[in-house]
This record gives C-alpha cells, structure tokens and sequence, in this order.
C-alpha cells in the first residue's frame, strides 16, 4: 500500500450521534419526515487526499474488510459526483482509514462523504456553498455530517439548522455488539405510527429502537448495560442502531464504564464536538 505525502490534506469522518429521533410519516419517494437532533464525536474515521491524475481509494483501519475499496465505495462515487458536477478534470489519491463499524447508526459511510467534501472544497478548490448544494446528493444524513456540528434535522434529515446544545466536551461513550443493521430494514419495520414531533431532545424518544431492538436484540441488553454505568446521565440508542451511547458527567466515569464494556463489543470513548 502506498503512502501520502506531507503535502495531504486530512479530514476527520465524525462519528455523527442523534440524541433524539421521532419518525413522522412515510412519504412517496421512499424516503420518511423525521425530526432528529445530531450531535457529533471529537474522533472518527480518517480521510486523507492529494492530488492525481485519477481517482483512487486506499482503505485501511480495523473496519477495512468491511467496506469495497473499489468503485462501489461511497468515498469515490461522491469524489466522482463533485468531479463531474464542478466539471474538475483532476483526480485524487484518496486513503481512508475506517475506524468506526460499518451500518452502525453513527453515519459512517456520509460522514467519509462528508469528510470528502470538505477535502476537496480545498484540494479541488471548490466554493463551499457548492459543497453544501451536493451533499444531500449523496445521503440525506450528509448535510449534518458536512457541518460536523450539533444541528436539528428535518425532511429526510438533510434539511439541517444549526443549534448550540452546550454539550461541547460532554464525555461519551459508544457500544456496538458486532453486528451490522440495515438502515432500510429497520425503517421498513417501522410500524407508521406518528407519536408526535421534537421538542426537548432529553424527553424525546428514538422512534426506530423498537423496530432496530427486533432485528438485533443485543440493542437492549446494550442499554441496559449503559443505564446501569455509574456517572451516566443519558443512555439512547444512536440513528437507525445498532451503536447505542451514554453521556456522562466526567471523563473518569467515562473511562471506568469503558474499561468494562464486554467483549466482543466494539467501543469508543470520546467527547462531543
């Protein structure tokens, strides 16, 4: 495997987190309303680039066997979106190193798109106003992870505006069982009942554990796990699962919950952005 240069640009995937999500209707376009409060980790997967004559996609990191390296890789088809939308004839030499598990609930695959966008708004030199116009382009999740920041969604989820939750540095902690979950299976088993919009995130509900909960059912012994953690002040499973996360008071509770998470869970401890 090849290596970058100093000269590359580096982007971080944030691992993207909805404190809240109520699903609102069905709509005809495949897609559902919902009403979702994102908030973003400090850490995530990695997305280096420099320039080339064509696009390329190294993948590396402890989920690299988990996604294609190859065409079919979000990461270039969205580097081929914005190539044939701002009609740019160069290429990039991409290198991503997955660190986040795969269909998990936490954006991975539009949050590397994410990070893209923001990389070749600089390596491409493309206005960032016409980054923002591409990314619902690419997944109605990309919109939020493009600002990285902690924002209400609505619409299918791209339509995004930024909120301040005062939660900067709130220490968090990520659990996943290993399995990977669908997110069109859980929505397909969502049962179409409306229960009311967002207000107060806190109070608020995440419409899709029920249906995410009969598909993977270690969800519920992850939450339970995390309700029982000392110091944890919040607990809820994370977009359509099966990532669930639980917000703590300080960092050294933070760490002790971790340093019990059972095997062979997957977790990261982190902060919020």
């Amino acid at each position: 495997m090849s290596s970058l240069t100093e000269s590359s640009l580096t982007e971080v995937g944030y691992a993207k987190l909805n404190l809240a999500l109520h699903v609102r209707g069905r709509r005809t376009d495949g897609y559902h309303d919902i009403e979702t409060i994102f908030a973003f980790c400090e850490d995530g997967d990695q997305l280096s680039g420099e320039d080339a004559k064509g696009l390329s996609l190294e993948v590396s990191g402890p989920f690299a066997a988990d996604i294609p390296a190859n065409d079919a890789n979000l990461v270039i088809e969205a580097a081929r979106v914005v190539r044939l939308a701002t009609e740019v004839s160069t290429g990039a030499g991409l290198r991503l190193v997955k660190n986040l598990p795969v269909a998990s609930g936490i954006g991975g695959g539009s949050a590397d798109a994410a990070a893209l966008l923001r990389l070749l708004t600089t390596l491409w030199e493309i206005p960032a106003s016409q980054a923002g116009e591409l990314a619902p382009l690419l997944g109605a999740d990309v919109p939020a992870c493009l600002l990285s920041r902690s924002c209400r969604g609505e619409g299918a989820g791209d339509r995004v505006k930024p909120i301040d939750l005062g939660l900067s540095g709130t220490p968090v902690l990520l659990i996943n069982p290993g399995l990977p979950l669908s997110t069109r299976q859980v929505f397909e088993q969502w049962d179409g009942v409306d229960r009311g919009p967002l207000e107060d995130w806190r109070v608020g509900r995440n419409d899709l554990q029920g249906p995410a909960t009969a598909l993977v059912p270690a969800i519920a012994d992850m939450l339970a796990w995390l309700e029982a953690r000392q110091g944890a002040e919040f607990v809820r499973m994370s977009g359509s699962g099966a990532t669930c996360f639980a917000l703590f008071g300080d960092e050294a509770a933070r760490d002790q919950a971790a340093s019990q998470v059972p095997r062979p869970w997957w977790h990261l401890a982190t902060r919020l952005r």
